[in-house]
């Protein structure tokens, strides 16, 4: 199996995604690459329970992708090994009555991980600058000042909105949320054969929306903003890392690749010490439960 880099998928400056692979196997069989994950996941969850003793970091991990890029079975295989309090999945659908009585972040705000867990968002924030791009009416729902007509979601509104994203995620870095965001990059062949298995398999019927044909007409469009969103908003504290997504298998083991090599780099944090009184007296501590008679 060939070694991952994960800078590979870094997005450090203009990025073309057609110019970019959808697909990956690192010469590995698919026996291989599930072994290669198993190994990585299992050492993601013991960091999850070291970070939920250090109690000081939260981490948050974003997934974004169009219809069928894989983000719900990427979510189940690479934290299978989690202890179920250490990790929250939230997954962001339209937003609600109550959430469009607030500013389009506050929902993604109250969704931010506690210190010491992990908070994976399946879509994010970024649709806000993605699907309302593509589809700037629904841009009029969230009754925002100086928004009357689809004439005032100008260059200026998206400029403001892209500074918006970009300040709300230095805040939380600056405020110990540890941040990854990944872009799953699907090939439109790919998600065709995808929504094709949704129709035939009948256990996967309820997966499908004719919704979904509507989105894909759209392709391009979609592509555009990614890559306006991908170029405005990968900066060191927050980087976005495009991941070939044809491969499902190969995709999990570079998420959960690029996530602990970045989480290794967090030398302080570590579990705490005992309280010395505590530490001097574990001996006895010891002898006590071992004198114990059941």
């Amino acid at each position: 199996m060939k070694k991952i880099k994960t800078e590979e998928y870094r997005i450090t400056d203009n990025v073309k995604l057609s110019e970019l692979s959808t697909y990956e196997d690192f010469d590995a069989s698919d026996k291989e690459l599930k072994k290669e994950l198993k190994n990585i996941r299992k050492d993601l969850g013991e960091f999850q329970d070291t970070l939920y003793a250090h109690g000081k970091y939260g981490v948050l991990v974003c997934l974004q992708g169009i219809d069928t890029a894989g983000k719900d079975s990427l979510i189940r295989e690479v934290f299978k090994d989690f202890n179920a309090r250490g990790v929250v999945v939230h997954s962001f659908k339209v937003p609600s009555t109550k959430e469009k009585k607030h500013d389009y972040l506050w929902r993604h705000y109250i969704a931010l991980p506690e210190r010491g867990k992990f908070s994976v968002f399946n879509r994010t924030h970024y649709e806000n600058v993605l699907v309302t791009k593509v589809h700037p009416e629904y841009i009029l729902a969230e009754n925002i000042p100086q928004v009357e007509t689809l004439d005032d979601i100008d260059d200026e509104f998206w400029e403001k909105r892209y500074r918006q994203i970009n300040d709300f995620e230095k805040h939380i870095a600056e405020n110990g949320i540890i941040i990854f965001k990944f872009f799953l990059h699907l090939s439109k062949e790919e998600q065709r054969q995808r929504l094709l298995r949704r129709i035939r398999l009948r256990r996967k019927n309820w997966k499908f929306s004719p919704d979904d044909l509507k989105e894909r007409k759209l392709w391009d469009k979609y592509e555009v903003c990614y890559e306006e969103a991908l170029r405005r908003t990968s900066k060191d504290h927050a980087p976005w890392f495009v991941v070939p997504a044809d491969n499902k298998k190969a995709a999990r083991v570079i998420v959960a690749s690029i996530m602990l090599e970045a989480l290794k780099k967090y030398k302080d944090i570590v579990e705490p010490e005992l309280d010395d009184e505590i530490k001097a007296n574990l001996e006895s501590f010891k002898q006590e439960l071992e004198k114990e008679t059941t």
